[in-house]
């Protein structure tokens, strides 16, 4: 199965994908521009894609506020921009591939029996442990049937045959990760497909081959690689990059306060908020985006997080 769509003889692309729940802040800001600076410093294409698989906490109207933000900072983009409420067919072509090849099995468990069976000793915390993988088909019929009789359905599993699974990463170098049988597609009264599935579908579709995010995403990264790799699709050059850090030490968030791009062009201009953010990436102040573009080095960037004080 071949999903990559990327040509021979062009680019790669980076990508930014936000989820639309609200305003983008600060640390929000500065990955999606290191993404575009990192894509468009290495010749790549830079693709969009609102990241909206979460129907019931997306917005549209958040997802245009969005784009508009990253689009007054200079943030530009190729193609038109993707959304994952338009790609659910692919997400079920790649599900089929899967299950032809038997990698896929239903999910009884309620979240409190997954929570329950995570901290039994020797299970690896945050870790589904297994407990539905060899039912036999008389008892997967009876709690198939109980599901139904509650109008629920049961989520969807990857059959994984590891258990870890090393990537690379621009900042933490080899780094080797738990890779469990995680949801594919999620159960319930609403059917949701499984952001690891769309992820690493999308990525493909518009070429994706360097993915820049931030480094708390980065435990996620082996458990995507070693999907795509079942799915044919070679996994991306990886950029985790260093986070910002609100006054507690804990990632920035919107309630520490006027971080919003809105909130702060009360104050700034655009222009002077990039400046702010080459300031914070070690680069000296500047006037635009693409005039941090030519300046901007990978290899000056510090790999420690960066604590906002505001503008």
């Amino acid at each position: 199965m071949t999903l990559r769509c990327t040509m021979v003889g062009m680019p790669g692309a980076g990508r930014y994908a936000p989820s639309p729940s609200g305003d983008l802040h600060y640390g929000n800001l500065r990955t999606a521009l290191l993404a575009w600076l990192w894509a468009r410093s290495t010749g790549r294409d830079f693709r969009m894609r609102v990241d909206d698989i979460d129907t019931q906490r997306s917005s549209a109207t958040s997802a245009e506020r969005q784009l508009a933000d990253l689009a007054a900072l200079g943030i530009d983009w190729d193609g038109d921009v993707l959304y994952q409420h338009d790609r659910f067919d692919a997400y079920a072509n790649a599900l089929r591939h899967l299950e032809q090849r038997g990698l896929v099995y239903e999910c009884y468990c309620s979240r409190r029996e997954i929570q329950e069976a995570s901290r039994a000793p020797h299970a690896v915390p945050g870790s589904y442990p297994g407990t539905c993988r060899s039912l036999d088909d008389a008892t997967r019929a009876q709690r198939r049937a109980n599901l139904a009789a509650a109008g629920r359905v049961p989520a969807l599993r990857l059959r994984a045959d590891v258990t870890q699974w090393t990537v690379h990463d621009f900042f933490a170098g080899d780094y080797t990760g738990d890779v469990d049988d995680m949801v594919l597609r999620r159960g319930g009264q609403a059917p949701d497909w499984a952001y690891n599935l769309a992820v690493v579908v999308d990525d493909a579709f518009q070429g994706v081959d360097q993915v820049v995010r931030g480094r708390d995403l980065l435990s996620s990264a082996p458990r995507q690689a070693y999907l795509a790799g079942l799915l044919g699709i070679e996994a991306p050059d990886y950029v985790h990059v260093p986070l910002v850090l609100g006054p507690t030490g804990r990632r920035l968030a919107k309630r520490d306060g006027a971080v919003t791009l809105r909130e702060m062009l009360h104050d700034a201009t655009p222009g002077e908020v990039v400046s702010r953010l080459a300031v914070s990436l070690g680069f000296g102040q500047v006037s635009s985006a693409a005039e941090l573009l030519e300046v901007f080095d990978p290899a000056a960037l510090s790999g420690e997080d960066y604590v906002w004080e505001g503008l």
